[in-house]
C-alpha cells in the first residue's frame, strides 16, 4: 500500500517554520556573545530536523543546503570552529535564504539561485579555513568543494521484519543517504517467501550500499538513528579513498517537481490553521459534554411539562445559559495565541539594524505569552516592526552620542504585553533622546498644519507625527524619513477598534503604548433605539450619556446643534437625520445624548433611549450587503431581530463634512 506524503507537506512546513524561528533565536543569542552547548546543541537539531524532512518528502535543494549548514554547526558543536561574528551572520543569511527556499516548494514556485549558492561558497571557505573540519557535500552548483580526505563507505542495512510497521521508510533513509555523495545500492531479495506467504506488512529486503564520498563515519551513522534497534547495521571503511562527484541540484519548480503540486492544494486547505493545546480542546470537550447533559434535562422537562414544574424549568434555562457562556469563551480560547509569534520577528531586525545603522541596542521581551485573538494577531504584526524601526532609527542614539550625554553606549529597546480591562496592551519604550517637540512644532507650523500662536499640549504636539507624509528626519533613508507609516500604524489600529497613545521626555526616551480589543469577532456594546430601530455603540468608544438641559444646546448657522458639557462644546448628531428614520423625538432635552470618542474627538449621538448592555457577535454587512459608511457591522439579537453595529471612528470623521454630504452618505 502506498501512502501519499503529500498529506504531510502542510505539517512538515509548519514544523520547519518554527525551527528556522528556533534557529534564528540561538543565532542571535550567540552573537550577543552568550555561547554556550546547549544553545548551539538546539540550533544543530533544528536544521537536523529539516535535513531529515526534506530528504523524507524529496525536496532535495532544501535537503543539501541545510546538509552544509550541518555540518558547519557540527563543528562548532565540536568546538573545532568558534562562533564568531562572520560564521553566525553567515548562518543567519543562510537561515533566510533557508526559509526562501522553504516558502518557494511551499508555493510551488523558484528561488534565488544566486544567492543559495553564494552562501554555499561562504560556509564552505569557513570549513576550508579549518583543517579538521570534514568536506561539505559538493551538491550544489557552482560551489566550491573539498577534496575527499576520507575512503569512501560500504553499509550493510539489513531492516528487521516489522522495520514498516513503526513508520519508516527505507526508500526514505537511502534518499537521505545519497545527500552525502554518489550511491550504489544493490538489493537482497533472497529474504522473500512465496507470494501466497507474504505479509505486506513486513520488510523482507536488504540492501548492500556503497558510498563514494568524504563523509565522517558519525555522518553516515546519524542517518541510521532513525531506525535505531529496528535494523542490523554494519558500516565498514573502503580500502581506497573514494572522491565524492560534484551533482548538480534542481530546483523544485512545478515542472521539475510533481508531488510538490498535490502538496500545494493541501496547503491551500489548511493556510488558516492553527495549533490548539490539548488543555483547550479538552475543555471544549468537557462544555460540549454539560451542555448536552442540559438539553437532556430541559427535553424531559418538556415532555409532560406542567406550571408546577416551572421552577425546574427557570433552573434549566440559567444552566443552559452558563453552559452557553462557557462554552463561547471556550471556542473564543481556540483563536487565542500568544504575541510572541509578533515578538519573535524583533530581536533578528534590530540585529540587522543595529549594524546598518551603527548603533548597540539591547532587546528586552516581556509578556510574550499575553494571548489575543489570531486576526488581531495578524494585523498588528506590520505596525509593531514599524514602530520599532522608529525607535532604532529616530529615538536611540548612536554609541559616541549616548556616551557624551553620560548614557550607556547600549540603548534598551523593551516590548510588553499585558492584558488590562478586558483589552491587550502593548508597550513599546526606549532609552532614547525622545521626542523633540519644538522639532515638531516647527515642522508642523512650516507645513501650515497648525498656527503659529495656538497653543497645543504635548498630547496633541505628539499626535502631529500621525499626520500622511509628516517626517522630521534630515535624511531620507531606506529605514524611515519619508513621512509614511506611522499614519498607516494609527489607521491599522484603529481598524482593530484599538487606540495608541504616546508618552515621550526629552533625553530619556519614548513610550508608544497600543491598546487593542482581545477579540475581533465579539465585543461589549449598549443598544439604543431610535424610533424602535435598534443599533449597538461599543462600549470602548463610550465616555459617558447625559439628558441635556434646553440651555446646553446650542444652534449654529441655524442648523447645526452642539452641547455644552463642563464648558466644551460637543456636536451633536441626531441618529433619526443621519439614518433617515422617521423622528420620534426631536428635541435633544427629551431624548438622551451619548458621548463617544475616537481619533482624538468627541460626538454626541442623540437617541431616543438606552436598551442595556449587550455581548454580540459582529457579522460583516459588507460581505453580505456592502460597505456602509457609518456602520461596522451587524448581530442578530436574542429576540431574532437584526441590529446594526456603528463605526463610531467613521461617525466622528463624517461629521466633519456638511450636513448635506452626510446624508448622502447615510442614505
Amino acid at each position: 500500500m502506498s501512502i501519499n506524503l503529500a498529506q504531510f507537506h502542510q505539517t512538515f512546513f509548519e514544523e520547519s517554520f518554527e525551527g528556522l524561528d528556533t534557529m534564528e533565536a540561538g543565532l542571535l543569542s550567540l552573537s550577543e556573545g552568550r555561547a554556550d552547548a546547549d544553545t548551539i546543541n538546539t540550533i544543530f537539531r533544528a536544521t537536523h530536523s529539516i535535513k531529515g524532512g526534506s530528504a523524507t518528502f524529496g525536496f532535495s535543494a532544501v535537503a543539501k543546503f541545510t546538509h552544509v549548514m550541518e555540518t558547519l554547526l557540527d563543528e562548532m558543536r565540536g568546538e573545532r570552529i568558534a562562533p564568531s561574528e562572520t560564521t553566525v551572520n553567515v548562518l543567519l543569511r543562510s537561515v533566510d535564504c533557508l526559509r526562501a527556499m522553504l516558502e518557494a516548494v511551499k508555493s510551488n514556485t523558484t528561488f534565488d539561485e544566486a544567492l543559495q549558492h553564494e552562501l554555499y561558497s561562504e560556509m564552505q571557505h569557513i570549513l576550508d579555513a579549518n583543517p579538521d573540519a570534514p568536506a561539505a557535500v559538493s551538491g550544489i552548483k557552482g560551489g566550491g568543494t573539498k577534496s575527499a580526505a576520507a575512503s569512501g563507505w560500504t553499509i550493510g542495512f539489513r531492516p528487521h521484519a516489522h522495520l514498516l510497521r513503526t513508520g519508516n521508510d527505507p526508500l526514505r533513509l537511502l534518499r537521505e543517504l545519497g545527500t552525502l555523495g554518489k550511491l550504489n545500492v544493490k538489493a537482497d531479495v533472497s529474504g522473500l517467501p512465496p507470494f501466497a506467504e507474504m505479509n505486506p506488512e513486513n520488510c523482507y529486503l536488504r540492501w548492500e550500499i556503497s558510498l563514494r564520498a568524504a563523509a565522517p563515519h558519525q555522518a553516515v551513522a546519524e542517518i541510521f538513528n532513525w531506525v535505531d534497534g529496528d535494523c542490523d547495521l554494519d558500516i565498514r571503511a573502503n580500502a581506497e579513498p573514494s572522491v565524492s562527484t560534484p551533482v548538480s541540484i534542481s530546483t523544485e519548480t512545478a515542472q521539475a517537481a510533481p508531488p510538490v503540486k498535490a502538496e500545494r492544494s493541501v496547503a491551500a486547505e489548511s493556510a488558516a490553521s492553527i495549533r490548539v493545546s490539548t488543555d483547550k480542546v479538552d475543555a471544549l470537550v468537557n462544555m460540549v459534554g454539560e451542555l448536552v447533559i442540559t438539553q437532556s434535562m430541559l427535553s424531559q422537562l418538556g415532555e409532560d411539562f406542567s406550571m408546577e414544574r416551572i421552577l425546574k424549568l427557570r433552573d434549566g434555562l440559567a444552566q443552559l445559559e452558563r453552559n452557553t457562556r462557557e462554552l463561547q469563551e471556550s471556542v473564543m480560547r481556540i483563536r487565542m495565541m500568544p504575541i510572541s509569534h509578533c515578538f519573535s520577528r524583533i530581536p533578528r531586525m534590530v540585529h540587522d539594524l543595529c549594524h546598518k545603522l551603527g548603533k548597540k541596542v539591547e532587546v528586552r521581551l516581556s509578556g510574550e505569552q499575553t494571548e489575543l485573538d489570531k486576526t488581531v494577531l495578524e494585523k498588528i504584526g506590520d505596525p509593531l516592526v514599524h514602530l520599532v524601526r522608529n525607535s532604532l532609527d529616530h529615538g536611540i542614539e548612536k554609541p559616541e552620542a549616548r556616551a557624551a550625554t553620560g548614557k550607556s553606549e547600549i540603548g534598551t529597546l523593551c516590548l510588553n504585553a499585558f492584558h488590562k480591562g478586558g483589552n491587550i496592551v502593548i508597550e513599546i519604550s526606549d532609552d532614547g533622546a525622545g521626542l523633540n517637540k519644538d522639532k515638531i512644532l516647527a515642522k508642523a507650523k512650516e507645513r501650515g498644519l497648525i498656527k503659529g500662536d495656538e497653543p497645543l499640549g504635548d498630547e496633541k504636539i505628539y499626535e502631529l507625527i500621525f499626520l500622511p507624509g509628516f517626517s522630521t528626519a534630515e535624511v531620507v533613508s531606506d529605514v524611515s524619513g519619508r513621512g509614511v507609516g506611522m499614519d498607516v500604524v494609527r489607521r491599522n489600529i484603529k481598524s482593530l477598534n484599538g487606540k495608541i497613545e504616546i508618552e515621550s521626555q526629552a533625553s530619556k526616551g519614548t513610550t508608544i503604548r497600543i491598546r487593542l480589543p482581545l477579540t475581533l469577532a465579539i465585543l461589549d456594546g449598549m443598544s439604543i433605539a431610535v424610533n424602535g430601530q435598534m443599533f449597538i455603540i461599543p462600549l470602548t468608544f463610550i465616555a459617558e450619556s447625559l439628558q441635556p438641559k434646553p440651555e446646553d444646546i446650542q444652534g449654529i448657522a441655524g442648523r447645526e446643534r452642539v452641547v455644552r458639557v463642563r464648558g466644551d462644546y460637543v456636536p451633536v448628531i441626531a441618529l433619526y437625520e443621519l439614518f433617515n428614520i422617521p423622528p420620534r423625538i426631536t428635541q435633544p432635552e427629551q431624548g438622551i445624548l451619548v458621548l463617544v470618542e475616537a481619533e482624538g474627538r468627541k460626538i454626541a449621538l442623540f437617541i431616543d433611549e438606552i436598551m442595556g448592555q449587550h455581548q454580540v457577535v459582529l457579522k460583516s454587512l459588507e460581505s453580505n450587503y456592502r460597505k456602509v459608511d457609518g456602520i461596522a457591522g451587524a448581530t442578530i439579537m436574542g429576540d431574532g431581530t437584526v441590529a446594526v453595529i456603528l463605526d463610531v471612528a467613521a461617525l466622528v470623521r463624517l461629521s466633519r463634512e456638511p450636513r448635506a454630504a452626510l446624508q448622502r452618505e447615510a442614505a
